[in-house]
């Protein structure tokens, strides 16, 4: 078991770990083929977002309004059709009506109470801008893709945050639900990992690659998180 008391700090991914996102992804991807009627089911969808989003991610830094209006272009490609402006921008427009999981502000606001709360987020400033206003709580530190200028999984996203809030890594749990963009690099640069495994009981891999990694923890949501921490 973790020794909670020797952290200072706790970051977070946001997008499938605090807001629902498979839940804001789904009915855009799903509305995109219905408009060029093709029936597609849920889980393809989330896997071509997932195969498509990490392909444009691993190149040269490009906007997430950018990697999402690919992820929808590579769609389009994979099914003969040719996307329109507006679906091409309907990915990224969809994030500000995203939701945060049932237990995710609550959860939140606990925690804020004894550590440090910091996001670490493959996003636009902007975008995650609107987000905040949904989660009600103040971080501490907020570390964009837009920020370092690149996209999870690549270790330097971490290395900008330690930096940011100066501290080493044994002070800082890393908490995400995406072993692939998450668990695997914070491990590789010695970070204690929490996996929110919002995935189980679930079909597949989600909106995320798959890929293997041991998390220090593993839990079923930030409910339980909270609750392993006797706040």
């Amino acid at each position: 078991m973790l020794n909670f008391k020797q952290f200072e700090a706790l970051s977070f991914d946001c997008y499938g770990t605090l807001m629902d996102w498979e839940a804001g992804i789904t009915p855009v991807l799903k509305d995109l083929v219905s408009a060029h009627h093709i029936d597609c089911n849920e889980r393809q969808l989330l896997e071509w977002f997932a195969e498509f989003e990490s392909v444009a991610e691993a190149g040269e830094y490009q906007s997430y309004k950018d990697v999402l209006r690919e992820v929808v272009q590579k769609i389009g490609e994979r099914l003969e059709f040719e996307p329109t402006t507006t679906e091409l921008d309907s990915l990224w427009m969809s994030i500000q009506n995203w939701q945060p999981f049932s237990d995710t502000i609550e959860s939140l606001k606990a925690l804020k109470q004894n550590y440090r709360l910091v996001i670490i987020s493959n996003i636009d400033d902007d975008l995650f801008a609107q987000t905040a206003q949904q989660l009600e709580v103040e971080f501490d530190a907020v570390v964009t893709a837009q920020q370092v200028q690149s996209y999870k999984p690549t270790v330097r996203n971490f290395e900008f945050t330690l930096e940011k809030i100066g501290l080493s890594t044994d002070k800082l749990l890393h908490v995400a639900q995406s072993v692939y963009h998450d668990i695997v690099p914070a491990q590789q640069l010695g970070l204690k990992s929490v996996w929110v495994n919002r995935q189980q009981g679930k079909a597949g891999s989600g909106a995320t690659k798959p890929a293997t990694a041991k998390p220090d923890l593993e839990v079923p949501d930030l409910k339980t998180l909270v609750s392993l921490m006797n706040l």
